[in-house]
């Protein structure tokens, strides 16, 4: 996947291009969506190739940025972040967002996006509890050039995944 990146007033621009995908190259990514520890011998049999022939697909699709990442997906409830919240955040200026960014560092910040829309970016925060949502709430609306912070508390989560390859 090739993208094309250019500064905005410090706000990334990135202009993504869709891969080159094949049938056994998506049936391989479902199967790591699933389970991203499986081997390539399992997945040569899950696809009808060879584990070298895997392999290479694979390199290919990280070195393409197709798979940006192996990673574990961590419970946060068991981690002791029950609070999953999502913010819309309007700023007043692009230097506004841009401070908003530095937030990404944080370890409560899950996910944040510039938006199109009623806000300017959009935070997925996992917190601990009400009081340490409230001071990063708190943090949040002291910046300079923020002008409001919509909260939405999740209840309960159904579905939780990342894009699906097909």
């Amino acid at each position: 996947m090739s993208a094309t990146i250019r500064e905005t007033d410090g706000v990334r621009q990135i202009r993504h291009r869709p891969a080159d995908l094949d049938d056994i190259d998506r049936k391989i990514l479902g199967a790591l969506a699933v389970d991203a520890s499986r081997s390539y011998a399992e997945l040569s049999r899950i696809v009808n190739l060879s584990a070298p022939a895997v392999h290479d697909r694979v390199k290919r699709l990280k070195r393409d940025g197709v798979i940006k990442a192996t990673v574990a997906v961590l419970d946060g409830c068991k981690l002791g972040r029950s609070l999953l919240t999502f913010l819309v955040i309007d700023t007043s200026s692009y230097i506004a967002t841009r401070e908003l960014l530095t937030f990404g560092d944080r370890p409560e910040v899950e996910e944040l996006h510039t938006v199109a829309g009623d806000g300017c970016v959009f935070v997925k925060v996992r917190a601990n509890d009400t009081e340490s949502l409230e001071n990063f709430l708190m943090e949040i609306q002291n910046l300079n050039g923020v002008r409001s912070v919509r909260s939405y508390i999740a209840l309960s989560t159904f579905i939780e995944r990342g894009p699906a390859p097909d």
